[in-house]
């Protein structure tokens, strides 16, 4: 069976493809929650809108969240668990915005299908779509919209990210702005610092800056896992042995790029091909 980039690269040979813009849709939905707005489906189509042009992107693919991925609870059941916790205090008022947040937002997910792709599948997260995106269509230009750092896993020579809330942008060019670990090592970083918005626990003891010496050391988080047990009287480099399994149970949450399709799920992952090929290439 031919693969679909096989067929997207046989289609684009010898023209330029062009630009793709993909959009964390809940993510940027948040801007207007901050903001206390609560009315905003106007101002979000206009955003992306005014974003594509920006980035000259022919084409834009709005990836949504629906719920937290079954994949990931599967291999780690705390998985996003702490966000249960933050919500569990809200006020009746704090309830009701909410509410009328995600009912504004369904509204505009409606709104951007008659423009754009709008993809969405049940426990499916937006960064697994968005990787399966920026590894298939590699030679396109991608441009992400998000302020989740996350993303940044997926930056390469063709793909990059704008993050809404910074108004910057990370590329391979300016990776040095933003990280002290190169780009082929932040996979590692992250499985050595865990992740505690999304409840993923790091190593204890292991910050940033021991994170980076662990990967200038042993290399990466492969190479470390396989040297353990260290020998050292350090109690970080003793947290490390004893929790190294930790560090493949990481990878496979983290690891955007090799994991997405097993996360997507293998129906799904059928229906979103096609809907990508008609999208992109057929039309």
């Amino acid at each position: 069976m031919t693969s679909l980039s096989s067929m997207i690269e046989e289609e684009s040979k010898d023209k330029n493809p062009g630009n793709i813009l993909v959009v964390d849709a809940l993510n940027l939905a948040f801007r207007w929650k901050h903001m206390g707005k609560l009315d905003f489906e106007y101002d979000y189509i206009r955003t992306v809108e005014s974003l594509a042009k920006s980035y000259d992107c022919g084409k834009v693919v709005i990836t949504a969240d629906w719920g937290s991925s079954s994949y990931r609870k599967e291999l780690y059941p705390e998985y996003k668990e702490n966000r249960k916790e933050k919500f569990k205090d809200q006020t009746e008022k704090e309830k009701l915005e909410f509410e009328l947040f995600f009912s504004e937002y369904e509204t505009t997910l409606e709104s951007l299908k008659d423009k754009f792709l709008v993809s969405r599948y049940k426990n499916v997260e937006a960064d697994d779509l968005a990787a399966y995106i920026a590894k298939t269509f590699s030679n396109y230009n991608i441009w992400m919209v998000s302020s989740d750092r996350d993303w940044d896993l997926l930056v390469d020579s063709t793909c990059s990210r704008f993050s809404y809330v910074t108004r910057k942008e990370t590329t391979i060019h300016n990776w040095d702005e933003h990280y002290d670990v190169d780009r082929e090592h932040y996979i590692s970083y992250k499985c050595l610092i865990g992740d505690s918005g999304d409840n993923i626990p790091g190593i204890a003891g292991i910050g940033p800056v021991k994170a980076k010496q662990l990967i200038e050391t042993y290399g990466t988080v492969f190479d470390i896992y396989s040297s353990c047990p260290i020998e050292s009287k350090y109690k970080y480099i003793q947290s490390l042995n004893e929790n190294c399994e930790q560090l493949m149970i990481n990878f496979s949450l983290m690891d955007l790029e090799n994991h997405c399709e097993e996360a997507i799920g293998e129906d799904n992952l059928s229906d979103f091909r096609k809907n990508l090929m008609e999208y992109l290439i057929e039309n």
